[in-house]
């Protein structure tokens, strides 16, 4: 079991490209079902993202493939920065 506190701090690696996504930010959860759906990761972490709004990429829980002691690796064919983007 890992508490969401644990997951915000390790690396997302994109198996795909081999690409560091970044550090999850929030979760999408599903209220019906209580399941969660989704990891959110911030596309930019400057400054100017913050005065901007910044956009997030939403990876599907079903693209995580493994939750690590030291990263969590996804699998997302799209590339880099891969999921549904958010502006």
């Amino acid at each position: 079991m890992i508490r969401i506190s644990e997951m915000a701090n390790l690396d997302v690696i994109n198996l795909a490209d081999g690409s560091i996504m970044g550090l999850i930010d929030d979760l999408e959860i599903d209220l019906k079902s209580g399941k969660v759906t989704g990891v959110i990761i911030p596309y930019d972490h400057g400054f100017w993202s913050f005065i901007s709004g910044g956009s997030e990429h939403v990876v599907p829980w079903k693209n995580i493939v493994k939750i690590g002691d030291d990263v969590i690796l996804v699998d997302c064919k799209e590339g880099g920065k891969a999921g549904v983007k958010r502006e």
